[in-house]
């Protein structure tokens, strides 16, 4: 299946969270931090949204920061995604 996003909403998947912190100790599921870098899996077209014209930035396969509690969580073939709007992603990392 494929996930296509409507108006300005853009599909992201999670890149994995540090196994180990920067001394080399390994982290546990619980201490680690919830990842905010993804990768962008789909965009939507933008166009007219809520009575503004919107312009789509970001590109599928670009690696994106997005704000912490943003989004929706959704689980499709066994994979988790995240569904964004565009507003909530804060930069692209080149």
């Amino acid at each position: 299946m494929k996930i296509k996003p409507l108006g300005d909403r853009v599909v992201i998947k999670n890149v994995e969270a540090e196994e180990t912190s920067k001394g080399g100790i390994i982290l546990t599921s619980a201490a680690k931090e919830k990842p905010q870098m993804a990768e962008v899996i789909a965009v939507g077209p933008g166009g007219n949204v809520d009575g503004k014209e919107i312009k789509m930035y970001v590109e599928a396969g670009q690696k994106v920061f997005y704000s912490k509690y943003a989004g929706t969580e959704v689980k499709l073939d066994g994979e988790e995604f995240i569904i964004v709007r565009q507003g909530d992603i804060l930069a692209i990392v080149e």
